[in-house]
């Protein structure tokens, strides 16, 4: 068991510290590299899916230093499922970067792992400690890759999107420190027992600190008024980086769940601090997002922004909270994440049929294969705007039905069912303009035979239909990962055994 849990964030690393060292062996062995470690993960991930739906979830201490005090690495159904999701969008962006894209700059393939390898141990991570180091090897990734292939636009993009992520991380620390004198601990589990035991004096620093972190979390989500640095700089990106970054907007999401989940909901003082902000804050995520597709004048920031829309539905379901709905928001994730990824890459497509109009919604020469591009659009608009019979329906179908009776629900139903029509409506005249319309200007040259990334855009767009076939299965799993986050013993009970002898500690004001 205890390499199933290290081994998702060793192996992305060894790639990429593998890929320096072979700098000079040049492009080819840095791709087979990486597909290959692509692979194991998610070889990885789907035996850490097995193995924590047969036994529960199980912990490791790094180095045997016991929790709190060492590095906890936790695998429960709900970290099995994020690293599920991360591998399914890895594969197809290495395979579409294989087109050129990893030629436009240095150390391509070397922060892509060290990317993967930050988001898997942001999701197995039991510390907040921890969480923060992951975060930084992500963002550190991820400053490089946004401003791959260089370009003005890619350069303020990243400029913006650097700074700001300094400053939330500022902020995380700021909480981190207050939550450790506080507390004395940051393991999620350890905070799980001694946040109710908390003296009456130490309940305001302790609810300031949390309510410190979760506005963190929610800057890394892309909430509101915190999101509008995201439309610019993912729509900027090249599209594998693009697909990849459709990840990094869940982990924000899965660190408000997570750290609500484990430490907050069994405390009076700290059990209503997410639902009275996040819900208003995840509707009008939605609404603004909603504005945003239809004033897009770009594929790419029309895209990026429908991401963000379905960022603020997952924020509005945690908010709402309980099994059911969390349930709801579980299956609804893993399709949101994918068929966004999807659409990047066929963005980028489309960009490089289009010549110098790129992904412009705007008349251009007239495309070689309208038909083929076309049909992908249309599936995945259906899929994204949560249009019948794909997996996008029945996500928002099982939101809905889970919307809690009141002013809340009522909203949900009314914004969510809303943004689905306008969102389809923008979709549609976009593909107007771009496949359809007639144009002066001359036809496009075919573009050059590259049987990766067509294999790869082919493999996004598969991952759709079956989301659908596999509903009922995929449904019971995220039922019982949200009974699983709800209950949350089996968890604590992973990290500190029943009958285990607490370690002595020494708290000092």
């Amino acid at each position: 068991m205890i390499h199933l849990v290290v081994l998702p964030v060793l192996v992305p690393f060894a790639a990429a510290i593998l890929q320096l060292a072979l700098y000079r062996a040049g492009t080819g062995i840095a791709r087979g590299i990486s597909l290959a470690s692509a692979a194991c993960c998610a070889l990885l991930a789907a035996l850490l899916l097995q193995a924590t739906a047969e036994a529960g979830p199980f912990a490791v201490a790094i180095g045997n230093w016991p929790a709190p005090f060492g590095i906890t690495l936790v695998a429960d159904r709900l970290a099995a499922t994020m690293l599920a999701v991360t591998a399914a969008v890895a594969l197809p962006a290495l395979l579409a970067a294989t087109d050129g894209t990893d030629r436009a700059g240095l150390h391509f393939h070397p922060f892509f792992q060290l990317l993967i390898a930050g988001l898997n141990g942001a999701f197995l991570t039991g510390d907040l400690f921890n969480l923060f180091v992951f975060f930084e090897v992500l963002l550190i990734a991820s400053y490089a890759l946004l401003v791959h292939g260089a370009g003005p636009a890619r350069a303020r993009a990243g400029v913006h999107y650097v700074v700001l992520n300094l400053a939330g991380s500022l902020l995380f620390l700021f909480a981190l420190g207050l939550l450790y004198g506080t507390l004395g601990t940051l393991n999620l589990a350890d905070m799980a027992g001694r946040l109710p035991l908390l003296e009456e004096a130490d309940a305001a620093p302790a609810r300031a600190a949390f309510a410190l972190l979760l506005a963190v979390f929610a800057f890394k989500a892309a909430l509101l008024p915190l999101g509008f640095w995201l439309p610019h700089a993912y729509g900027s990106a090249t599209a594998p980086v693009a697909a990849m970054f459709a990840v990094l907007t869940k982990v924000g999401i899965y660190a408000m769940l997570r750290v609500s989940g484990t430490a907050l909901d069994g405390t009076a003082f700290t059990a209503d601090l997410v639902a009275p902000w996040l819900m208003p804050v995840g509707l009008a995520t939605v609404v603004v997002a909603t504005l945003g597709v239809l004033a897009a004048a770009r594929l790419g920031t029309m895209v990026a922004h429908l991401l963000l829309l379905s960022t603020g539905m997952l924020a509005s379901a945690i908010a709402a909270g309980g099994a059911t709905m969390l349930a709801a928001m579980l299956y609804y994730l893993p399709h949101t994440t994918l068929v966004s990824a999807a659409l990047f890459l066929l963005v980028g497509r489309i960009a490089q049929a289009r010549g110098e109009v790129g992904d412009a919604i705007a008349h251009g020469p007239r495309l070689r294969h309208p038909v083929r591009l076309g049909a992908a659009w249309l599936l995945l608009a259906v899929a994204v705007t949560g249009l019948p019979p794909l997996s996008g329906f029945l996500g928002k179908l099982m939101l809905l039905t889970a919307a809690p009776a009141g002013p809340a629900g009522t909203a949900m139903w009314i914004i969510f069912i809303v943004s689905g029509f306008v969102g389809a409506l923008a979709m549609a005249r976009a593909a107007s303009t771009v496949f359809w319309e007639r144009s002066d200007l001359p036809a496009c040259p075919p573009l050059p035979t590259r049987p990766a990334a067509a294999a790869a855009l082919a493999l996004a767009i598969g991952l759709v239909p079956l989301l659908v076939l596999g509903a009922a299965p995929l449904s019971a799993h995220a039922r019982a990962t949200a009974e699983q986050v709800v209950g949350r013993r089996a968890y604590l009970d992973a990290v500190f055994p029943p009958g285990a002898v607490p370690v002595p500690r020494e708290r000092r004001p």
